[in-house]
């Protein structure tokens, strides 16, 4: 009577096991996870060691995107205008510069052959260096080059790599040489044509001795002729025929 009255009592109400559905047995929930069951979607779907491989792909994706996106957006940029100076057979320079607004507490550059896996690490933490010595090379070898900038969040992406080549001692030595007489060769005739403008210099000096001296006894020989004119005149007139006494002039007796 009591489950006849409230089953009467209560129209709506089902009975627990007809509320009870077993699992896999309803319609998929828009919490499920991609790859499962539509059945298997949970709050707590478990490890996801239990997942499917490809649910696991899925996620180990976007977790390494996530990451890479964080650490490219702390760490510094790279450094540019990489290039090599100072180059000789066993030492070279590398330089570099930064971006405007980076803030780096050191440099990373690597160092390698060619054709050689092997890699050299040389670290700088002084801020405010923009180059570091290349040491302990081989001659006529080539390198390979890269800097990363270095800050708190961690290293920027390495540079464009750089390719030198390391010249011969012997070609060294041949150039040192060249230009050991080359600059011989430049003081001679650096000393040659002081020498030359020397000598110019005496013989426009005498020319115009010369010519002066020239002009100022030309001037006296000029100024000289009236006397001697004058003087040729006066001694003319006193050698001429005299005058007599009385006047007349004085007859020689035949």
């Amino acid at each position: 009577m009591q489950a006849a009255r409230g089953g009467a009592g209560r129209p709506g109400r089902r009975p627990e096991r007809e509320r009870q559905r077993p699992p896999g047995s309803g319609a998929a929930s828009p919490c499920a996870a991609p790859g499962l069951p539509p059945g298997g979607a949970t709050m707590h779907p478990g490890p996801p060691s239990a997942w499917p491989p490809r649910a696991r792909a899925a996620l180990r994706l976007w977790l390494g995107c996530v990451c890479f996106a964080l650490v490219q957006a702390d760490s510094p940029s790279a450094p540019v205008n990489v290039t090599v100076r100072h180059l000789k057979a066993n030492s070279a320079v590398v330089s570099w510069d930064v971006l405007e607004d980076e803030v780096v507490i050191g440099f990373a550059i690597s160092q390698q052959k060619k054709d050689v896996r092997m890699l050299r690490f040389i670290q700088e933490v002084n801020t405010t260096t923009r180059s570091c010595a290349l040491w302990d090379l081989e001659e006529d070898t080539e390198y390979i080059v890269h800097v990363q900038a270095i800050s708190i969040q961690g290293q920027s992406p390495a540079s464009e790599p750089v390719l030198f080549k390391t010249p011969r001692e012997a070609e060294k030595m041949a150039s040192k040489n060249k230009d050991e007489v080359t600059m011989k060769e430049m003081g001679r005739n650096q000393q040659l044509r002081t020498g030359e403008v020397l000598i110019i210099v005496v013989v426009l000096f005498m020319w115009a001795g010369v010519i002066a001296l020239f002009c100022r006894q030309y001037d006296i020989i000029k100024d000289n002729e009236p006397n001697n004119n004058k003087e040729k005149t006066k001694s003319a007139s006193e050698t001429s025929t005299p005058e007599h006494q009385g006047g007349g002039l004085l007859r020689s007796k035949i």
